[in-house]
């Protein structure tokens, strides 16, 4: 199987890159999707390149499975409306009728929470409030030269870390194929970058990776606090948009508009470079995905030992970086 996924990360890197270079060439010569001389073609070459990934490690199992098909279906819905919105820019009422559409796929593909003890009803509501939080929590970290494409290898190779240790292949091959295609894009996409994402690549990879969490399996009834553990693998996403949301409450602002509170924002106005706040960033991404990791295998008291532990980090970090003054 070591083979197979090899096989999975030279595709979806390779396919990555080459899909950046074409659209590239194409956005600049037909000045499309270049608002700022800096195409927004990552989101369609990560989209195609996980598409294309996927076929291809899916067709080692002999057929694409109803989830694979729900995620692929859903995801391209999202990513056609973000082109769209990167073109000429949507409501935001326009903006969440889309994902409520396409999160409605993938439920209707099976794809939910399955909470045993709450009910049908209980789990379709967390699955609109997961889906829709995520894939705009990763388009609220789109705010610096490869942070949600970064972001999105580190909470997709945790997945896939998860996946393996609980012997999910579908879920394994998902989570490496997104990996891949992001990688590829990654590439171009550090600073000083030559391409963006947009918000079709922002919000497909969001929606693309809480699509996938929600098909792992994680807790045994044994170990019930496994069930925290896509929190932590998002935690970095889910940190910076509940910072922000409340930050912006007290301040008295609407927490969908634009300013310069974000988290990887402030680490700039604290004279961060965009290096160094990059880096930063990650570090807590994967210190996050890390414990995520952890509590999927943990038994209850070690896991809620870790949870004790992140808890106290996002305090003391929330605590510091609302005191840094912003503009905006």
């Amino acid at each position: 199987m070591l083979i197979n996924y090899l096989l999975i990360v030279l595709s979806g890197f390779s396919a990555g890159m080459i899909f950046v270079l074409l659209f590239r060439k194409l956005a600049l010569r037909y000045r499309v999707l270049s608002p700022q001389g800096t195409p927004l073609i990552g989101g369609i070459a990560i989209g195609l390149s996980f598409v294309l990934t996927c076929l291809i490690g899916f067709s080692l199992l002999g057929s694409l499975l109803r989830e694979v098909r729900g995620i692929i279906i859903a995801s391209f819905i999202m990513l056609v409306f973000g082109i769209i919105d990167d073109w000429r820019e949507l409501s935001i009422l326009a903006k969440f009728l889309v994902q409520i559409i396409a999160t409605s796929l993938l439920i209707l593909f099976g794809i939910r929470t399955q909470i045993v003890q709450i009910g049908n009803l209980a789990n379709i509501i967390i699955t609109f409030i997961w889906v829709l939080g995520i894939s705009n929590a990763f388009n609220h970290l789109d705010v610096i030269d490869g942070l949600a494409a970064g972001s999105a290898i580190i909470v997709s190779l945790a997945l896939f870390t998860i996946s393996i240790l609980n012997s999910q292949l579908i879920t394994a091959i998902l989570s490496l194929s997104l990996a891949a295609a992001a990688f590829g894009f990654l590439i171009y996409n550090l600073p000083p970058a030559k391409i963006y994402m947009g918000n079709s690549g922002s919000h497909f990879l969001g929606f693309v990776l809480a699509g996938i969490a929600l098909i792992i399996s994680y807790a045994p009834l044994e170990r019930k606090i496994a069930l925290l553990s896509p929190l932590f693998v998002f935690g970095l996403p889910i940190f910076d948009t509940a910072l922000l949301i409340l930050t912006r409450i007290i301040n008295k602002k609407l927490p969908f508009k634009k300013s310069e509170d974000h988290l990887a924002l402030r680490f700039l106005a604290l004279g961060y470079s965009k290096k160094k706040t990059l880096l930063t960033m990650l570090i807590l991404c994967l210190f996050f995905s890390s414990c995520g990791i952890l509590v999927s295998q943990a038994s209850n008291k070690f896991g809620i030992i870790i949870v004790i532990l992140v808890v106290l980090v996002s305090l003391v970090l929330a605590k510091r970086m609302t005191k840094i003054k912003i503009n905006g």
